[in-house]
């Protein structure tokens, strides 16, 4: 019976895993194509992955499809929370595992406010779009002693983050965390390419990101602070502005669907939970 309802309990982590991986391509999906629409003058919109959910929210059947996202992203965050604490993927208890493990807990609590921004927007209680949340916090850190060290250290590291997007993209070693042995070759090389492109995308968002928080750090100016969507903003504010736009738009739509493909082949480890 203990064994059964084991395996019960480790069925259902996997359902819901697999399902909030699939969620968040969905959102970052949004997010590339709003944002690709704005770049080729279809009437888009650079925004975040909160006004991506309002996006969603206006399309035919938008609050089922809505609901469907919120389950999914509270799946996603179910499963980093165990990824953190019961460590499946025997990451360890050494400096670099618990790094790695404390990075699966923060990422869970990122999507699990996003997982209430939607939920909010489907009972009416709550909107997505831009909003000053980066710019508040950023504000009362800035308030703290060494307010604008602390502020430069969590820029340094976001840009940190996309550079290690960058490499995650050049190693491409997302591959031996999927069981691609179904695939021909072909289907292998394109699965390759969409991951190395949406992560590559992810970088550069990063990236920029990052050294806002670090003018913000400078300038002791939290208005300085930019979020995913007015990123993409300042990247179409450039030469050939459209275009730049466009390509990293289009990564984030590749990003996406790398995110629902891991859905599908990812190598969850759950029988170890």
């Amino acid at each position: 019976m203990t064994q059964q309802l084991t395996r019960q309990r480790s069925l259902w982590i996997e359902r819901l895993a697999r399902f909030g991986y699939a969620a968040k391509g969905v959102v970052y999906a949004t997010v590339g194509l709003l944002a690709a629409q704005a770049a080729f003058g279809a009437g888009g919109q650079t925004t975040d992955t909160k006004g991506a959910l309002s996006a969603i929210v206006t399309q035919p059947f938008g609050k089922f499809l809505l609901t469907l996202v919120a389950i999914g992203l509270i799946g996603y965050v179910v499963w980093r929370f165990v990824q953190a604490v019961k460590d499946p993927e025997r990451k360890g208890n050494n400096a670099k595992g618990l790094a790695q493990r404390v990075g699966y807990a923060a990422n869970g609590l990122i999507y699990a406010s996003l997982a209430l921004t939607a939920i909010g927007i489907v009972i009416g209680s709550g909107s997505g779009g831009n909003n000053n949340s980066t710019q508040d916090w950023t504000a009362k850190l800035l308030s703290q002693p060494f307010g604008q060290w602390l502020v430069g250290i969590v820029g340094a590291f976001v840009i940190g983050l996309g550079f290690y997007q960058f490499l995650k993209a050049y190693q491409a070693k997302f591959r031996k965390e999927m069981d691609l042995s179904q695939l021909s070759d072909t289907h292998k090389k394109w699965v390759v390419g969409i991951g190395r492109f949406g992560l590559a995308a992810r970088g550069i968002v990063f990236s920029v990101i990052g050294f806002f928080l670090i003018q913000a750090a400078r300038q002791y100016d939290p208005s300085e602070v930019r979020g995913l969507g007015e990123a993409l903003q300042v990247l179409a504010q450039q030469p050939y502005g459209a275009w730049i736009l466009g390509i990293v738009a289009i990564g984030l739509i590749a990003y996406g669907m790398f995110m629902i493909i891991q859905g599908r082949y990812r190598r969850l480890n759950t029988n170890k939970i």
